[in-house]
């Protein structure tokens, strides 16, 4: 499989989990492991261009797949622009669903930039957050969103959208 740009090829259990091969095999730790049932979305990871919960996804489902975690997202600076957000309006705090909400805001503004409130709130429902409740997580992605549809991503030329 591809991860992050970079091809691995291992032999690994039939059973062996998605998520515990990117973070055990690979030392891809941003990959949380929450619930291991695919509820919590902790450990959200895009296979293929589709977002899934790789504690439900065998690794050896993934063969020959592109898989991209939030290493990958992050480093790439694909997603920066919903990292400053989500720092600027508080949408983090202990971090721990961070990654697989980053990854799902993300998924669904590559679709459709101007997803309403209840879009958004719809898109993320699959993924818990014990800290900071949801609201300022959808201003966030909201945000974000208003950039994206105007062109912006990051830069100087897009702190207009800037809270305060």
């Amino acid at each position: 499989m591809t991860v992050n740009g970079m091809v691995y090829e291992r032999w690994v259990e039939p059973r062996l989990h998605l998520g515990d091969f990117l973070r055990e095999e690979l030392g891809l730790k941003g990959t949380h492991l929450g619930c291991e049932h695919g509820v919590c979305g902790a450990c959200t990871v895009v296979l293929d261009g589709d977002i899934v919960r790789s504690c439900l996804t065998l690794a050896v489902q993934a063969d020959g797949a592109m898989v991209d975690t939030i290493e990958g997202k992050s480093e790439s600076g694909a997603i920066r622009d919903l990292q400053d957000a989500f720092l600027e309006r508080n949408a983090l705090q202990c971090g721990f669903c961070t990654p697989g909400l980053l990854l799902t805001a993300d998924a669904l503004l590559d679709a459709d930039p101007g997803a309403s409130r209840a879009d958004i709130r719809h898109h993320i429902s699959g993924n818990y957050c014990r800290c900071t409740g949801y609201h300022a997580v959808v201003d966030a992605i909201e945000a974000v969103g208003r950039l994206r549809q105007s062109g912006c991503q990051t830069g100087p030329q897009c702190q207009g959208d800037r809270h305060e």
